[in-house]
């Protein structure tokens, strides 16, 4: 039922408004349209690009596919994006999200994908949170659904190591708001 990615990678696209007027690539496998000109897809290519904010997701994600709820593949690598936004969590049928090579620096914000009750696979290397030395542990402990992070596949063992760093940190967190 669904066709091949629509795929507007290497755009020099700095709004997702400018996507609107550009014609996806075609690869190997055929875009497929209904009768609205709208592809019948459920990935969206959007990387390598200059976009820094995604405000206008919703609305692009709407313009190029004709089930924009089942949106299962974004990705958004090598972009200028320094947050994770509260819109990549309104994706509820969202698998896969790519965001590496982009500029996000607050690990915390990570937090907000657990939103995506789907979510199996997520990148987030070539980021500054890459640097922080629980960064892995983070990432599998805000999001235990997880299969892959930064296209490695999560272990039982870093899943049991990520809930003991979990209940850890809470513990730490409890006893200084008691003490201060």
């Amino acid at each position: 039922m669904y066709g091949a990615p629509v795929d507007l990678s290497f755009r020099s696209l700095s709004r997702l408004t400018d996507a609107w007027t550009e014609t996806p690539y075609s690869g190997l496998r055929p875009l497929k349209k209904n009768s609205e000109r709208k592809y019948l897809s459920c990935s969206l290519r959007l990387s390598n690009n200059s976009i820094t904010d995604l405000s206008d997701l919703h609305q692009t994600v709407s313009h190029f596919l004709a089930e924009p709820s089942h949106l299962a593949w974004l990705d958004l690598s090598f972009n200028k994006l320094s947050h994770i936004e509260q819109v990549l969590c309104e994706l509820p049928g969202l698998r896969v999200l790519y965001l590496h090579g982009n500029n996000i620096h607050t690990l915390s914000e990570v937090d907000r994908l657990a939103a995506l009750p789907h979510l199996h696979s997520v990148t987030l290397h070539g980021n500054p949170i890459e640097t922080n030395k629980t960064y892995r542990n983070r990432v599998i402990s805000a999001l235990p659904r997880l299969k892959t992070v930064d296209f490695s596949a999560v272990t039982q063992q870093e899943r049991v190591l990520a809930r003991l760093w979990h209940q850890s940190n809470t513990r730490c967190r409890n006893t200084r708001k008691s003490l201060g």
